[in-house]
């Protein structure tokens, strides 16, 4: 079985700091990319920070500079470290990866989500 589990979320004040864990568990072979999304009460699921080919990250333009995706391949582990918080960035926060399972098998896969509330 194989499954993500993000970490990290809480309650921190306005220019606060948060980092979120996102941490690949099972028989994976190899993690192709992975992304951060967020949903706020009311609104639709957005794309945070989402990892393009070519080792690069697209962030939203309301994180942009605030938001900093990284990845540690030997843990399977990927990051998310906001600075800056701002109560618009209350959501509950959920890791997608599209990993490979073997050398033949992709699957994609999503975490059950870690709430982070901005707030002073």
């Amino acid at each position: 079985q194989v499954q993500l589990v993000e970490s990290g979320g809480g309650l921190v004040q306005p220019g606060g700091s948060l980092r979120l864990s996102c941490a690949a568990s099972g028989s994976i072979f190899s993690i192709n990319d992975m992304g951060w999304y967020r949903q706020a009460p009311g609104k639709q699921r957005e794309e945070v920070a989402v990892e393009t080919s070519g080792d690069n990250t697209n962030y939203a333009d309301s994180v942009k500079g605030r938001f900093t995706f990284s990845r540690d391949n030997a843990k399977n582990t990927g990051y998310l470290r906001m600075n800056s918080l701002k109560p618009e960035d209350t959501a509950v926060y959920y890791c997608n990866a599209r990993v490979l399972t073997s050398e033949l098998n992709r699957r994609e896969l999503w975490g059950q989500g870690t709430q982070v509330t901005v707030s002073s």
